[in-house]
């Protein structure tokens, strides 16, 4: 009746309106994987790759990189998170990493501690060292270069 593409298409149709919860209290370790929407109230040691909606509650603590399509976080993060669409900060938020995001809202009370790049979606991001490595680099081999010269 149906062809195994159709069925491979209801099948992510219905993860994707899927939603999972990491409870408060709840501790995990390694990386997570999700195509609906996750609300994570707990710990997390490890990556967390959304391809819906991620929301990170009050209690939530989330050491490692999240990517997601849209975020919301009340928690606290301990690495870079990534958003294709939109992020946003609420009061109780603190970030520990860099911020990469099309479109970012900061309620007031929300703090981070990294580099914010706004206006390109995960897609269109480049993965290149920091231009602060590569200026030391480049400024190194000039002086060699001059040494020699």
């Amino acid at each position: 009746m149906f062809s195994n593409n159709q069925k491979e298409k209801v099948k992510t149709d219905e993860a994707s309106n899927s939603s999972s919860i990491i409870g408060k209290g709840t501790s995990v370790e390694g990386d997570l994987n999700t195509v609906g929407n996750i609300r994570i109230e707990g710990d997390v040691k490890g990556n967390v790759n959304c391809k819906s909606k991620i929301a990170l509650g009050q209690s939530s603590y989330v050491e490692g990189i999240v990517i997601a399509q849209n975020a919301e976080i009340a928690g606290e993060i301990q690495g870079s998170i990534e958003v294709s669409e939109l992020l946003i900060l609420r009061p109780t938020a603190i970030i520990h990493g860099d911020i990469v995001t099309n479109k970012l809202v900061v309620e007031s009370g929300a703090s981070f501690n990294g580099s914010c790049r706004m206006g390109v979606s995960v897609d269109e991001m480049d993965y290149d060292e920091p231009q602060a490595e590569a200026t030391e680099e480049e400024s190194e081999s000039e002086q060699t270069e001059s040494k020699s010269a």
